[in-house]
């Protein structure tokens, strides 16, 4: 009798895993249809329907964002790899790709830095997280945000510059995503993307960087302006559907008004909500609906804890300070933790590794709290958006 039993335990797994084979083949089947039938060019003309029965690859916890030009630079990962090794917590690595790093020329594509990452991390049972950034900034890295061909009239140029709000110096620049014919190519991109990672098992996320678009020197007209955040949603839902099995995230803090409308596709489409920051003491992402509408970005991270993935970085600047004017104090790296864990109640975190503070997350990360369980003391559950989790 035991013996019986064992044996129909073991048939009825093999049959779960066969169907589940089955289930995933189909969706991936059913994607590819998709793509096929409804083109980049006709995407915003139909009704996004959103993967409803596709297993998504999932696990939470603490990762390193590399900083630029770091992970281009073999002694670099050599103590990236060696930090993963002394540190279990840490699950893997951020990475940023700026467009023209990932197609060179128009329909070129060249994603060998990702695949020779995602080999190396693999081979540590380490995962990978792409950030692909929507603005660049004067004062790092190179100024390429597009490929030299987006520069042609027929995209208006590709970019335009922004300054901060008490100057009009040029602080950086943004992608003219209004533009159609942009935004069919950047789509293009998710799609070629998706189709070489998305079911590699330690490729675990994809997302865009923040949405603000700070103070454009030309302001925008009132198409531009909507056309370009409608066109990120439009994104959005190109990586869903490009990446089904994949984590996929839009970081968001800026404008306040246009978050609901990102907030409301995320809850429909399972994509991950996440925050390019952690300010402790920034009023504009903190702003209560009831006193100070529209709300700030960190008011609704709970009410979503649950629902959708929820993530954040931790960039340099909040290492520093608790303000973005710095008028603030600075904080204690587990200060950051804490607001991290309890108030955004996050499942993924994002470290940046700064020489003068990383160290510091190190020491945190050997503690306790974060070696209780794979997620580092972040919360694991899966998200009822997603049909199912593959851990």
């Amino acid at each position: 009798m035991i013996i019986e039993n064992l044996i129909q335990r073991t048939l009825r797994s093999n049959l779960c895993s066969a169907i589940n084979q089955m289930r995933s083949t189909a969706i991936l089947l059913f994607f590819s249809a998709a793509v096929v039938l409804f083109p980049w060019k006709s995407a915003q003309a139909i009704d996004f329907v959103a993967p409803t029965n596709n297993p998504i690859k999932w696990h939470p916890g603490h990762y390193v964002t590399l900083v630029y030009p770091g992970p281009s630079k073999p002694a670099y990962m050599e103590k990236v790899y060696q930090e993963l090794a002394d540190y279990p917590t840490l699950r893997g690595v951020t990475i940023r790709y700026r467009w023209p790093d990932l197609e060179p020329t128009k329909g070129n594509y060249d994603f060998s830095s990702i695949s020779n990452h995602l080999k190396a991390l693999a081979a540590r049972k380490k995962r990978l997280i792409i950030l692909i950034e929507l603005r660049s900034s004067v004062q790092y890295g190179p100024p390429e945000l597009v490929p030299e061909y987006l520069k042609a009239a027929a995209y208006e140029g590709g970019i335009f510059p922004f300054s901060g709000s008490r100057s009009t110096a040029i602080k950086g620049y943004n992608i003219k995503l209004w533009n159609a014919q942009v935004q069919e190519r950047f789509a293009a991109l998710i799609s070629k993307l998706g189709e070489r990672f998305n079911s590699h098992s330690y490729f675990e996320g994809i997302g865009l960087t923040e949405t603000s678009i700070g103070k454009p020197i030309t302001p925008l007209t009132g198409a531009q302006f909507n056309g370009y955040y409608k066109n990120i949603i439009n994104i959005n839902q190109q990586m869903r559907m490009h990446f089904p099995n994949t984590m996929v995230f839009q970081f968001m803090n800026y404008p306040r008004d246009k978050i609901p409308s990102f907030v409301n596709n995320m809850k429909k489409t399972g994509i991950a909500l996440g925050c390019p920051d952690i300010f402790l003491e920034e009023a504009g992402l903190f702003y209560d609906a009831t006193k100070t509408p529209p709300e700030g970005i960190y008011s609704y991270y709970p009410g979503l804890s649950g629902v959708i993935p929820l993530t954040v970085q931790i960039e340099e600047s909040n290492y520093e300070n608790t303000r973005y004017d710095n008028k603030g104090f600075q904080p204690a790296i587990s200060e950051l933790l804490t607001f991290a864990k309890q108030n955004l109640k996050i499942n993924y975190l994002f470290w940046t590794r700064s020489p003068d503070y990383f160290p510091e997350v190190l020491e945190l990360m050997s503690m306790k709290n974060q070696r209780s369980n794979t997620s580092g003391g972040l919360n694991a559950a899966c998200p009822s958006s997603y049909f199912s989790c593959v851990k």
